[in-house]
């Protein structure tokens, strides 16, 4: 069977930076194809309790975004070879300047933003500094959007989309139906590549979706792994490596 795509999401400095980074090699070493790394943020809207608790956690220590993009720097050292893709909101990327915090997370070698709660057509100028540092901005689709917008955004030209598969908050179950394809296929009716997730945590969920998304993503699932295994390097390691490998159907 081919591989499967992997997304796998990580939240900066969690649960200390040194750990952070052994979860994002056992993610490389597990087939993860794609790095999405979130900087903490104080109030999430779409981040389940297993990612707002890693947050709060990470900010309690006084982390900063320097921070955050420092620890990507290094990852991006480690493996050139790997897509890292910065995940946060819009408050954190607006207040220094939309334009000087692409730059800086060019520089640190991230190659796409995902920024939730900045709309597609409404991204206070993200789209545009992403092209100017060599970046691509993914927006984010939701099945509570209006078939009209869905629409637009499908047609906007972007070269991937992220597909949050249900509404909510991500970190529970997603069941893989029907309405779930039915809006990946209108996400991806403009020629948009598609990444989906929200809720993927097992093998057999990600074999389910493969078909109809570039790659999937999966989260809380991992942040969870990273939580209970945080006394135990060595376990955390080799947890975080076995489930990359379940999801990506090896």
């Amino acid at each position: 069977m081919q591989k499967i795509k992997l997304m796998s999401h990580l939240v900066a400095g969690y649960p200390t930076t040194e750990l952070a980074l052994t979860a994002a090699r056992s993610l490389v070493k597990g087939g993860a194809d794609i790095l999405e790394i979130q900087l903490p943020f104080s109030d999430p809207s779409a981040d389940g309790p297993a990612i707002q608790t890693a947050c709060t956690k990470v900010l309690e220590k006084g982390y900063r975004t320097s921070d955050g993009l420092s620890f990507i720097a290094q990852i991006h050292k480690e493996f050139p070879e790997t897509t890292i893709y910065l995940m946060s909101y819009g408050s954190l990327i607006f207040t220094p300047g939309v334009d000087n915090f692409c730059k800086r997370a060019a520089e640190a070698g991230v190659k796409g933003m995902i920024i939730p709660d900045l709309p597609f057509d409404f991204d206070e100028g993200l789209t545009e500094a992403c092209k100017k540092n060599g970046m691509i901005n993914i927006p984010v689709a939701a099945p509570s959007m209006s078939a009209e917008r869905l629409k637009k955004m499908a047609h906007a030209g972007f070269p991937y989309i992220y597909a949050a598969l249900r509404t909510g908050i991500t970190g529970t179950d997603t069941k893989i139906d029907e309405n779930t394809l039915s809006f990946l296929r209108k996400v991806s009716e403009g020629g948009s590549k598609v990444y989906g997730g929200f809720g993927i945590s097992n093998g057999e969920q990600a074999k389910a979706l493969a078909s109809s998304v570039e790659a999937i993503v999966a989260g809380s699932v991992f942040v969870r792994i990273i939580t209970e295994n945080q006394n135990d390097g060595q376990k955390l390691a080799e947890s975080v490596e076995k489930k990359a490998r379940e999801l990506c159907g090896e």
